[in-house]
């Protein structure tokens, strides 16, 4: 269901809205998550700019019980969502809530899953990049994981927006960490860790925040981009 196209439906109970993201190294695109619960509240991973067209597509797929900045880089448009939305949880990654003191935040995620999701959602703070502190999450039901910037999956041939970024970073034309990820990633044996538990799990699709959806084949191309570690 997308009722007025501000959202993009990848599988039952799961939507992303794609926006451009224009910042001071060009415009490197941002996508949101959408995951509907059993009892038909959303929760909204990497939340976008709340304009009305987006607001209009979430309101017509039920209401919104959970609002996730899922990375300390991940903050931007958080703030949009409180004001709408009174009644819904804020949750924030480790460092989010002390980087974000104007907004009240229900709790600090980790690898246990809040009350809200717990039993369909399934999440992971990944260690060993402490500027990043990110939260993986696996949404069972549709096999999908959901990063934020752990990956990028830009097509060589999409990079006008930010051209200059992307040649330094190396972050298109390719599935995985770009450079300045791996300059992130501090302890290599806690991040090795973490990614081994993420790959024990089940999934085929990968939703990244940069660059387009991994649909097949998800989980050997994760594999394969962090041999390095």
């Amino acid at each position: 269901m997308q009722p007025n196209g501000a959202l993009r439906a990848l599988a039952p109970d799961l939507w992303v809205a794609e926006r451009p993201l224009p910042l001071i190294v060009g415009d490197i695109g941002a996508r949101m998550t959408v995951i509907r619960l059993r009892d038909g509240g959303l929760v909204l991973h990497s939340p976008v700019r709340l304009d009305a067209g987006t607001r209009q597509a979430l309101d017509a797929l039920g209401p919104v019980r959970a609002v996730i900045a899922p990375s300390k880089a991940h903050t931007l448009f958080v703030g949009d969502y409180p004001p709408a939305y009174p009644g819904a949880e804020l949750y924030g990654a480790p460092g989010v809530a002390e980087k974000r003191r104007d907004l009240r935040f229900h709790g600090v995620l980790g690898d246990a899953a809040p009350p809200r999701w717990h039993g369909e959602l399934t999440q992971l703070h990944v260690r060993g990049a402490p500027i990043l502190e990110e939260i993986v999450f696996l949404h069972p039901a549709s096999r999908t994981l959901v990063l934020t910037d752990l990956a990028f999956n830009v097509p060589a041939g999409r990079t006008a927006g930010a051209r200059l970024y992307y040649l330094l970073t190396g972050a298109a034309g390719r599935f995985g960490p770009h450079r300045m990820v791996r300059l992130m990633i501090r302890d290599r044996r806690a991040a090795r860790a973490s990614m081994d538990t993420i790959l024990g799990w089940d999934f085929e699709r990968v939703i990244v925040s940069h660059g387009d959806v991994v649909e097949m084949g998800g989980r050997d191309r994760l594999a394969a981009a962090f041999a390095f570690l």
